[in-house]
């Protein structure tokens, strides 16, 4: 990887900030959770993980204050649009394979059964996974976007789901991440909503940013050079077609891809992660000063990663580690080790699973995750010792703790990676003599679970590449 440049930071984001509160709760506490959940944020752009041009001193609080997963991953989509079915899994605990149509459709929710189990639940910012679901999942939300992809997040109008019935709201002119975060710093400063104050909590903030369009406030003071923003694995395209190049986000920028169009929309994409954290820190803030600050589990990730001009692509509709399906994870909380980090490999619907473990709450019956509770306690416990992932018909992909094997089965093309010497996958070495056996073996494995996962012979599909497409 390209050697980071530093950037200077203006004064306002350089004070610095005090850790969460690490304090046990007693043995009568039920623990609350409030979970912070981006937009295409790479697992590569948190300062305090080893980018040092990136500026999050929210997220680098919360590093310091928990556990960090590495491995942490989405599982895939069989349509352009990653976020509907990463959010569906994650919701629900359920694998991709097992969900109807890649999307949250009839399915119970782990947030439902935090609700039956005695939680207030509550959830602000983006859901895209149909009203009838977010009604059934959530007993409260304030501040909800449930248009699609905002193309104006300074003048979209939001809303409110109060026992059951939605109503608009409009935030005048105020950004949708800024709206979000108010609602979240609002429930934590009122000591919760006003039927539920003697209840846990389990608190969902779901932020649009940083998918593009990267529409940032004037007035937020930090900006990024790009000429000292590096491009790691940059091509101008993509080495042969992978089976979706004309999807929506592959036209953001014109091929052959430049360095300067790349690094300028890589400086706005950092500048925009930078807002997004400098809003979590509100909330991180009002969580500090509040009465909940020892028995609450705090969890930051994302749905999934984006290339930004990695391996010559734009989007996520790919298997890539840090261009897909690799994603942020960080969790602190009561007995949750601080500023530790653990190479175990689990998917986004293992988090709720886990939670519900540490919470007390009984899995939905269809949930498929596993509950990794052991390695919050102990971070040298091993995860899954291999993961697959698909997207759409036209790729498939296993990781183990050392390899990844991605195959392209239209296009008759295999990709192999040694993920310990080359994590951001520079180097395929499948037409290596030594490597012979290696492809066969994981080819031989990946088909197996595959076909264990529930997918079919020919590969499932759902959605259509066009404009539309890629619209999480």
């Amino acid at each position: 990887m390209n050697k980071f440049s530093l950037l200077t930071l203006p004064a306002l984001l350089a004070m610095p900030l005090a850790p969460l509160h690490a304090a046990e709760p007693s043995k009568s506490e039920k623990l609350n959770v409030l979970f912070l959940f981006a937009d295409d944020q790479r697992a590569d752009t948190i300062a305090a993980l080893g980018n040092p041009v990136i500026k999050t001193p929210n997220l680098d609080r919360l590093v310091r204050s928990g556990l960090s997963f590495n491995r942490a991953y989405m599982q895939g989509s069989f349509g352009g649009a990653t976020c509907i079915p990463s959010r569906a899994m994650l919701m629900t605990g359920r694998s991709l394979f097992h969900l109807d149509d890649g999307k949250l459709s009839r399915e119970q929710t782990w947030p439902a059964a935090f609700g039956q189990a005695g939680y207030a639940t509550q959830v602000s910012g983006k859901w895209h996974n149909g009203n009838k679901m977010l009604v059934t999942s959530f007993q409260n939300g304030r501040s909800l976007y449930c248009k699609g992809m905002s193309h104006d997040p300074l003048n979209d109008s939001v809303r409110n789901l109060v026992n059951g019935q939605m109503s608009d709201e409009y935030p005048a002119g105020k950004h949708l991440c800024a709206s979000f975060a108010d609602a979240a710093v609002q429930f934590l400063r009122q000591g919760g909503s006003a039927q539920n104050k003697n209840k846990p909590f389990f608190y969902y903030v779901s932020f649009d940013a940083p998918h593009d369009p990267h529409v940032i406030p004037k007035g937020f003071p930090l900006h990024y050079d790009p000429a000292k923003v590096p491009l790691p694995n940059f091509l101008p395209q993509h080495p042969f077609d992978n089976g979706d190049m004309k999807v929506r986000d592959e036209r953001l920028l014109a091929y052959p891809r430049t360095p300067q169009a790349a690094r300028e929309f890589l400086a706005e994409y950092y500048r925009y992660i930078s807002y997004l954290d400098s809003l979590i820190g509100q909330v991180l803030d009002a969580l500090e000063a509040s009465p909940y600050a020892k028995n609450t589990i705090v969890v930051f990730s994302a749905d999934s990663g984006v290339a930004r001009g990695s391996h010559g692509l734009i989007g996520k509709q790919n298997l890539y580690e840090y261009d897909s399906v690799r994603v942020p994870l960080i969790i602190s909380g009561p007995g949750i080790p601080a500023g530790k980090r653990t190479d175990a490999m689990l998917y986004l619907y293992d988090v709720l699973p886990t939670l519900g473990g540490m919470c007390g709450v009984p899995p939905p019956p269809k949930s498929d995750g596993i509950n990794f509770s052991a390695v919050l306690r102990d971070p040298s416990r091993f995860g899954r010792s291999e993961m697959v992932f698909a997207y759409k018909d036209v790729q498939r992909a296993i990781a183990t703790p050392d390899w990844k094997l991605i195959r392209y089965p239209q296009v008759n093309q295999t990709q192999l990676f040694d993920l310990q010497a080359d994590p951001y996958e520079i180097h395929n070495l499948v037409a290596d003599p030594k490597q012979a056996a290696r492809v066969a073996e994981l080819s031989a494995l990946m088909k197996q679970k595959l076909a264990a996962a529930g997918d079919s012979p020919t590969g499932r599909r759902s959605g259509k590449s066009d404009d539309k497409d890629g619209i999480p």
